[in-house]
């Protein structure tokens, strides 16, 4: 389906970068009791929370199943490997084509469609992805908290807010920063140079050991480095990952203490790289000439990447007959690819025939009844089809298992939009509203969804009265932080 449409704006963080593991005795790194200290665990996961509900409510994060499973598999692969994880991570997407990524309280690491567009190899993605992980692992931001909280020009709230907005946006943010705080606010926006080392000499054993080339966590180093050289202003990456030439040298020398190995990309890395490329980058017809020479320069090899990425440019721009046949040979290589799947969803919605990817997704559902890629085009051909009760059920079912899913949510209460079930609407809706810390608008919704309830349904008056009150009290909670 053609999520792009559904692009949530939101706000966050960025931090560093880097990979996985070493063949000897490298020293552990101090875990951060003092930062245990300064900010507890529970309470770091609760502020982590509230800046997702910020990131979510402010800045363009991504909504788009296959390329959300594609990186949260391959974060947790490197989470898998990692040490030290006190809580489950999540990762998330922001539309943006600068090369960024980003970790902040709480597990959350964001990375950029522009990281992924111009990554030369999932080696480099991962070593990026790894050295945020790093960051989280060793509490970095929590050690920054502490050693803060004796300065009287700072507040906790403040300094979440100037991370948010510096660590989404670096460029942007910290031009705010210099203008209105002091230096002592724009120094919390940057990891230290010791905590840099720290997440590249951990990242590195956690990219090695997850299977990745360790090298190449060098060779993306090197590749920003020279961007400085012909750029006025530095990759946005750089504004909060300082790159003094030491770094680069350290990093790649590090590299060279692990075992030689070859890693060869994944279909996945290349089909995301690709629908990055067609749906998130420039415009369909553009993509789609750019396509069309590298499949005319690439005869050679596997072209599946491109030819799906050019098969998606053209069902961006309805030229459905020039698509199918495209899409048909890589379904017939790969008859449960994910991405191709969801594609196939598209291109017969885009035809106004939603019944076919109905009943073509079906037999998949039920062999992957969990799978949020699977359901949710099954759910969202459900809802152009008119078919609202099965759309319901598969995404009630479904918020069992991911009941924070926020594309899930929308759905459903489309769902229930389409159903005229008035009541529903607006309890759904407030949920969505919940989800970006809008409780205030939240708890209006409920109030609309109970002008709907009947006198006699005096479990629903109560259930909705209660949860009036909860938004009411969570609008005060967060107003305290």
């Amino acid at each position: 389906m053609l999520f792009k449409r559904m692009l949530l704006c939101c706000v966050m963080l960025s931090t560093t970068f880097i990979p996985a593991q070493a063949k000897s005795n490298f020293e552990l790194p101090d875990l951060g009791t003092s930062a245990l200290q300064a900010l507890p665990l529970e309470k770091e996961r609760a502020i982590g929370e509230v800046m997702m509900m910020q990131v979510r409510g402010t800045s363009p994060v991504v909504d788009d199943p296959v390329l959300n499973e594609y990186l949260s598999t391959l974060g947790n692969t490197l989470v898998s490997h990692a040490n030290d994880v006190r809580f489950p991570f999540s990762f998330f997407l922001i539309n943006n084509p600068e090369i960024n990524a980003f970790a902040f309280y709480g597990g959350h690491v964001g990375v950029h469609t522009g990281l992924i567009a111009q990554a030369d190899n999932e080696s480099q993605l991962a070593s990026v992805i790894g050295h945020e992980i790093a960051h989280v692992t060793q509490r970095h931001l929590a050690r920054r908290l502490q050693q803060q909280q004796d300065n009287s020009g700072l507040t906790i709230a403040g300094m979440i807010a100037g991370l948010l907005a510096t660590l989404v946006s670096p460029d942007a943010g910290l031009a705010i920063i210099s203008g209105t705080q002091t230096q002592s606010a724009l120094s919390q926006l940057t990891h230290s140079r010791g905590a840099e080392q720290e997440a590249d000499r951990i990242g590195m054993r956690t990219l090695y050991d997850a299977g990745f080339d360790p090298k190449e966590s060098g060779e993306f180093l090197t590749k920003l480095s020279a961007q400085l050289r012909y750029k006025q202003k530095p990759p946005v990456f750089l504004l909060t990952h300082p790159l003094p030439q030491s770094r680069v040298s350290d990093v790649r020398l590090r590299a060279q203490q692990y075992e030689s190995r070859q890693y060869t990309d994944s279909l996945s890395f290349q089909l995301a790289k690709a629908r990055i490329i067609a749906r998130y980058g420039s415009d369909s017809e553009h993509a789609e000439n750019e396509f069309r020479k590298l499949l005319k320069h690439n005869s050679f090899g596997d072209t599946s990447a491109l030819r799906y990425g050019l098969a998606l440019t053209l069902i961006d721009q309805k030229k459905y007959k020039e698509a199918k046949p495209l899409l048909d040979d890589l379904l017939d290589a790969s008859p449960d690819n994910l991405f191709y799947l969801d594609t196939l969803t598209d291109y017969y919605v885009g035809l106004g025939q939603p019944q076919k990817a109905v009943e073509y997704l079906a037999p998949f559902h039920q062999l992957r009844p969990n799978n949020q890629v699977v359901t949710l085009n099954y759910a969202h051909a459900a809802i152009e089809a008119k078919q609202y009760d099965l759309a319901k059920d598969l995404l009630r079912s479904f918020a069992l298992e991911k009941p924070d899913h926020f594309l899930a949510k929308q759905l459903l209460t489309d769902t229930y939009k389409q159903q005229d079930d008035k009541a529903a609407y607006h309890e759904a809706n407030a949920d969505l509203m919940a989800q970006v810390g809008a409780y205030m608008k939240a708890a209006d919704e409920v109030q609309k969804a109970l002008n709907f309830i009947e006198p006699d349904e005096a479990i629903k008056q109560k259930r909705l009265k209660a949860l009036l009150a909860q938004y009411r009290a969570m609008q005060k909670e967060l107003a305290r932080m």
